[in-house]
């Protein structure tokens, strides 16, 4: 019978003890070991036959997932450092078991377009090797039919343990389509006790079994993509209302404070509609929050130099008004009035902060006169 992927310890966030991990990493090695000999034979036994066209595509998949697999096995064994760890590296084991795989650059297109965690790439490779296994074998015997069957009703049981994950209203088509798959494998064992030939229909059946569990395991991957994109939109968009809350009432204040009032262009996360539910939805709706998130750092950077501009304003007439003092030129007259004016503007709202610069300049000019006649 053909190896199947081992059964992961813990859960995505639930750390799994250190006799679990042994274990597993033990039934891992031979896992890979064992499926890397059985794709190699079946690459074999496809280019024996000349059947590349029309096989090559699910075989590049089944040895893209194994690599995809065995890279990931080379980075827990790293973390698990024969068994030197503690509770934050057992936690890093955990999200490497059950975080997705590194599949975005694979070269096969299939794979590159899935997020799968290394159980369900385990599970979807052994989907795809009973595949290629049942539509390779054209001769089987009777011993080979009877180890088919019993590897449909193990197939069968895997299945029923994926459709649990299955949200409710997926769940019950599922289990209708399982029922149907039994039936037909009941029937044909049937058949077979009777003497009649099964070989078409069980190798019929066979592909739609496996069919059925790769879609299985890929609509879980997908839907969970879809929730972790879900939860990172909602995330954004909860930050990104805040900001533009926040600086709205920053706009509103520094309008009140400077003349003329900032012209900053504020987007409205609004604009962007309700959140969609859908992974391709999704994507391009947390690329439009990107966006809208450098154009509020763009308006955050506008109001925090008009912002500056009011307290450099200040400090500068502050540090002027030192200077009269240490020259014993604050009873000056010409200066008096400079500073009186200055105060004014800047005591009244709003600070038309391009006259009180000008002032500045004046009251400087008149300082740096008077410093050097009364010399």
């Amino acid at each position: 019978m053909s190896p199947t992927s081992p059964t992961a310890p813990g859960q995505l966030g639930v750390a799994a003890r250190p006799t679990e991990m042994l274990e597993y990493l033990g039934l891992l090695d031979a896992w890979l070991s064992e499926r890397r000999a059985e794709l190699d034979s079946l690459d074999a036994q496809i280019l024996s036959t000349g059947r590349q066209q029309e096989l090559t595509g699910d075989m590049s998949l089944a040895m893209a997932l194994w690599q995809a697999a065995k890279t990931r096995q080379s980075l827990i064994l790293n973390t698990w450092d024969s068994g030197r760890v503690g509770p934050k590296e057992l936690d890093q084991l955990s999200g490497l078991i059950w975080g997705r795989l590194d599949t975005a650059t694979s070269p096969v297109t299939a794979l590159a377009s899935m997020a799968v965690s290394l159980p369900e790439a385990g599970r979807l490779c052994d989907a795809l090797v009973a595949q290629l296994r049942t539509r390779l074998n054209t001769d089987p015997n009777a011993e080979q039919q009877q180890l088919r069957l019993r590897e449909l009703r193990a197939q069968a049981e895997r299945i029923r343990e994926q459709i649990g994950l299955e949200p409710p209203a997926l769940a019950q088509p599922a289990l209708a389509k399982l029922a149907g798959l039994v039936a037909r494998a009941d029937d044909l064992i049937a058949k077979r006790e009777r003497g009649g030939d099964i070989s078409g229909s069980l190798s019929a059946l066979e592909i739609d079994a496996a069919k059925f569990e790769r879609d299985l395991i890929v609509g879980a991957a997908q839907r969970r993509e879809a929730r972790e994109l879900l939860d990172q939109a909602r995330q954004k968009l909860a930050g990104l209302s805040q900001s533009e809350q926040e600086l709205r009432a920053q706009a509103a204040q520094l309008g009140g404070q400077v003349w003329p009032a900032p012209h900053v262009e504020l987007p409205s996360v609004a604009a962007l509609g309700p959140v969609p539910n859908t992974g391709r939805a999704l994507r391009g709706y947390l690329a439009a929050l990107d966006g809208l998130a450098n154009q509020l750092a763009a308006a955050r950077q506008q109001l925090g130099r008009v912002d500056t501009g009011i307290g450099a304003v200040h400090a500068q007439f502050a540090s002027l008004n030192s200077r009269t003092e240490a020259a014993g030129l604050a009873a000056d007259p010409g200066l008096m009035e400079l500073r009186a004016t200055i105060d004014a503007r800047l005591s009244a709202r709003p600070i038309p902060v391009a006259v009180v610069q000008q002032l500045l300049g004046a009251y400087g000019a008149e300082l740096d006169f008077r410093s050097q006649a009364a010399r």
